[in-house]
């Protein structure tokens, strides 16, 4: 059985599962698309309304067929609540995710790290992915409950005719009494663009000469859960204090990306103050007009002051993987022919050992030559099949690009020392993105 960490995915087998969150909670699922928009009433599956093609509801266990689920489906959102709505989660043990396959096989765990401000969890989502599904854990908190899960979704629901209350609406109000909302789910809307925010950034661009970006639902996912906890918190970082950063909140929203950036702004009261604020500082005004970054989204929330959380990111696809580790390469032979060295050859099988070094450290949130079983570089190499008699290894976690990432390891006497061995004839690159660090980075060398 699989112990999953935030961020964290695995394949489902095929068939039905089932998705059990034991204690004081009330579970409840969005059924939605790629573009994480439910379609109406239907897809929402909880106690007033127990069942949906592919899902049903029994007490605190969800059985999803993904087979079964409505045309268009490929994400099943697993939401939890306190089962008594005036109970923060805060003050309730941490839920615990179980995962089980076709006759109750243990699949997977998942504890999320323990609820602070938040009153609602994205738990895990279900997801369809190149014709077979997965399950991602998310653990990602709202502290202003509902109602951020409503915009993020893209549901308005009325109740009574005239209060707008969030998709998971028909959880109990304030009483003994459980009741069914009086209305269905609206239209699904578009993501927040406030105070005009995208036409602004993309001016300054198209002005710098850059091309455009586009908004995108999963980056305004992680920027919301972002800036509402910085909120709360009433200051800013890349980690909330909810001990998640920001880029494990995009991920968690199922954005994968082979770059990443962010503003993390407090102050200024428009979205014109703050694009002024971010082009008078040239840091920031590299990352906004960067021309690698394809989408972007922002969030704000007030707190005393206004805090800002701006995304930037270009997804992940394989040929972005191998263009990145192939720019890493050839800067590192770069500065082996500085030296008078020969070129490094690239290995598939140290590539395949250090693609999987980065993707574990990303996964598991460390950062190390050595793994948490103990496992060393060199072990990592025999594992994969490398029969080398010498391997040398160059972690780094943070930088954006394979310019920075060789730049620092050459200021770094003992990564420097590796790319200028000698006796080194071979080299496998890694990158993933996500986890607390943002990015992580492995040159295996051999010889």
């Amino acid at each position: 059985m699989s112990e999953l960490v935030p961020g964290g995915n695995m394949p489902l087998p095929g068939g039905a599962v089932t998705v059990r969150v034991p204690g004081p909670f009330d579970v409840s699922a969005l059924i939605t698309d790629d573009g994480g928009r439910v379609r109406g009433d239907a897809d929402f599956v909880f106690y007033n309304q127990p069942s949906a093609p592919g899902a049903r509801l029994d007490g605190d266990t969800l059985t999803v067929d993904p087979a079964r689920l409505r045309a268009g489906a490929t994400r099943v959102t697993v939401v939890v609540s306190p089962a008594d709505p005036g109970t923060p989660l805060g003050r309730l043990p941490a839920p615990t995710l179980h995962l089980d396959g076709p006759g109750a096989h243990p699949l997977a765990r998942f504890t999320p790290p323990p609820p602070r401000q938040e009153t609602v969890l994205l738990l895990a989502e279900l997801y369809r992915r190149a014709g077979g599904w997965k399950l991602r854990a998310l653990g990602q908190g709202y502290a202003d409950g509902l109602a951020g899960i409503a915009r993020d979704f893209g549901v308005d629901v009325t109740d009574d005719g005239t209060t707008a209350v969030p998709p998971v609406a028909s959880v109990p109000p304030p009483s003994p009494a459980r009741a069914t909302p009086s209305a269905p789910f609206p239209s699904p809307r578009s993501s927040p663009d406030p105070g005009g925010w995208l036409s602004l950034v993309n001016s300054a661009r198209a002005a710098a000469g850059c091309p455009p970006v586009s908004p995108d639902a999963r980056l305004a996912t992680a920027a919301h859960a972002h800036v509402g906890a910085l909120a709360a918190a009433g200051r800013l970082g890349v980690e909330g204090p909810d001990g998640v950063s920001l880029y494990q909140r995009v991920t968690a929203a199922g954005y994968p990306y082979i770059t990443v950036g962010e503003h993390l702004v407090s102050g200024p009261r428009t979205a014109s103050e703050f694009i002024d604020y971010v082009l008078g500082d040239e840091q920031s005004r590299r990352t906004l007009l960067d021309p690698a970054f394809t989408h972007a989204s922002v969030e704000h929330a007030r707190s005393g002051d206004t805090f800002w959380t701006a995304v930037w990111a270009r997804p992940f696809t394989p040929g972005d993987l191998t263009r990145t580790a192939t720019q890493v390469v050839e800067r590192t032979n770069r500065e082996r022919a500085g030296a008078g060295l020969p070129p490094l050859a690239v290995d598939p099988v140290l590539t395949s050992a250090a693609q999987a070094h980065s993707a574990d450290m990303m996964a598991r949130a460390f950062y190390s030559h050595t793994s948490p079983e103990g496992r060393q570089p060199w072990d990592r190499a025999a594992a994969a099949g490398s029969t080398r008699r010498t391997i040398g290894e160059n972690i780094a976690c943070g930088q954006r690009s394979p310019a920075e990432v060789v730049d620092g390891w050459m200021h770094s006497p003992g990564h420097r020392a590796n790319i200028l061995k000698p006796d080194f004839t071979h080299i496998g690159v890694g990158f993933a993105g996500g986890g607390p660090k943002g990015t992580y980075w492995t040159q295996l060398f051999g010889a």
